[in-house]
């Protein structure tokens, strides 16, 4: 069975980077995907020449992590880019997981709080619980207390994708609610808004996602993203890849 985020994989982070020589440039509300820490996914940008940077998610059924390879793949289409893909660790027990009827983990990074000061920029992955981040997420960035005091996350672009049950599971809610913690940290929110162009309005198949970031829908959980929902998420990448960029050459 699903959990009450909807989703069907842990919870994880993509780390990314531009490298040198590179020119200056289950169920709704409770239902969701969870965080690359297996399956959600925020987008972490590393230091350096050029810009590097990292995706983050938990996803306990896997529909965030499926967001979040996407994700990868569009940032690497952006030369002079690196990213790498985190996950956030798990809060559950072992016996509670497979009580839910979650999968394995995959063998994807566990990030560590302070991993997130080494990268020009971060994507963030998570499904939702009752209209906001789930949990594991949850922690993990309450968890960032000393970034914070330092402020080392300032000025850093960050982005956000996520996974709810039903189309009124908090498809806007969830990035909604989560912007605060990027604000607290001093980082710069960088929405896709409608830059998605044709696809932002699609009305006869039912699409995730909002102008705040990729999304997907994991229904009962036997729903997979759709080919427009993961073309999104691939332009979602690409596209805060290149704002990392110019970010990065500019500062």
């Amino acid at each position: 069975m699903r959990n009450d985020l909807g989703d069907d994989v842990p919870s994880g982070l993509f780390d990314l980077r531009v490298g040198s020589g590179i020119a200056p440039g289950k169920l709704d509300d409770d239902e969701g995907d969870a965080l690359f820490q297996g399956e959600a996914a925020d987008v972490l940008v590393h230091g350096g020449v050029g810009a590097a940077g990292g995706v983050r998610y938990y996803s306990m059924y896997g529909h965030v992590a499926k967001l979040a390879e996407e994700i990868q793949k569009g940032v690497n289409s952006v030369e002079g880019v690196e990213v790498k893909l985190w996950q956030v660790p798990e809060t559950l027990s072992e016996e509670v997981i497979g009580k839910m009827g979650a999968p394995p983990k995959s063998d994807v990074p566990i990030i560590q709080p302070n991993d997130l000061a080494e990268a020009d920029g971060i994507l963030l992955g998570f499904p939702t619980r009752f209209g906001m981040m789930a949990a594991q997420f949850k922690a993990f960035i309450d968890a960032t207390g000393g970034l914070w005091r330092s402020q080392a996350l300032a000025g850093k672009p960050a982005g956000i994708f996520y996974s709810t049950g039903s189309q009124g599971g908090g498809q806007e809610t969830t990035p909604l609610t989560a912007i605060t913690q990027l604000a607290h940290h001093g980082m710069i929110f960088v929405p896709i808004g409608y830059t998605f162009g044709a696809g932002m309005f699609e009305m006869a198949d039912v699409k995730g996602g909002s102008p705040y970031g990729a999304g997907t829908y994991a229904g009962d959980g036997s729903r997979n993203p759709s080919q427009l929902e993961l073309e999104q998420a691939f332009h979602q990448g690409k596209y805060f890849a290149t704002i990392a960029k110019k970010l990065k050459a500019s500062s």
